[in-house]
C-alpha cells in the first residue's frame, strides 16, 4: 500500500475511531449477536443477520484503519511556507471571477472539500503543489481549464 499522509489531528481522529470500534462497537455487536442467538433459530432471524452485517462492517473498518496507520506519514506543520506543500493552508483566487477560496492540503484519507480540506492527489491539489504566491496554476477539470492565482500560503 502507498503511504498515507495524515495531519497530527487526522492521526488522533483515526486512533480514537479505532479505539471506539475495538472497545465499544465490537462489544455492542457481540451483545446483539448473543441476544439474537438466545431467541432460538438464527436462519430466519433478521436481528441476527443485521448484527452479523454490522459486525462485518466494523471488522472491515478496523482493518482499514489499521492499514492506514501502518502506512501513515505524519505531515509536519513546521518549516517554511514559501510554496504549497502538504499541511499548508492556501488562499486562491479564480482568475476569471476573482472569487477566493481557502484550502488545506492533506492526504486523501483526510480530504473533505466541503470543509476546506483537499487531497494533494486531487486535480486542484496536484496543480497547486510546489507553487508559490502569485503563481497562476491551471486545473484541468471536466468543464475545461480553470486558472487560479495563489494569493497566500500559511501554516494550518
Amino acid at each position: 500500500m502507498d503511504r498515507e499522509y495524515l495531519t497530527p489531528q487526522g492521526l488522533k481522529k483515526l486512533e480514537e475511531e479505532l479505539d471506539h470500534l475495538k472497545n465499544v462497537a465490537r462489544l455492542e455487536v457481540a451483545r446483539r449477536l448473543h441476544d439474537a442467538m438466545a431467541d432460538g433459530e438464527i436462519e430466519e432471524n433478521a436481528e441476527y443477520e443485521a448484527a452479523r452485517q454490522q459486525q462485518s462492517m466494523i471488522e472491515a473498518r478496523i482493518a482499514e484503519i489499521e492499514n492506514i496507520l501502518a502506512n501513515a506519514v505524519i505531515i509536519e506543520s513546521g518549516g517554511p511556507v514559501d510554496e504549497v506543500r502538504l499541511g499548508v493552508r492556501v488562499t486562491i483566487a479564480d482568475v476569471e471571477s476573482g472569487k477566493r477560496e481557502k484550502y488545506t492540503l492533506v492526504g486523501s484519507t483526510e480530504a473533505d472539500p466541503e470543509s476546506g480540506f483537499i487531497s494533494h492527489e486531487s486535480p486542484l491539489g496536484r496543480a497547486l503543489m510546489g507553487h508559490k504566491v502569485n503563481d497562476i496554476v491551471t486545473v484541468y477539470a471536466p468543464d475545461g481549464e480553470l486558472k487560479y492565482k495563489i494569493i497566500r500560503i500559511e501554516r494550518n
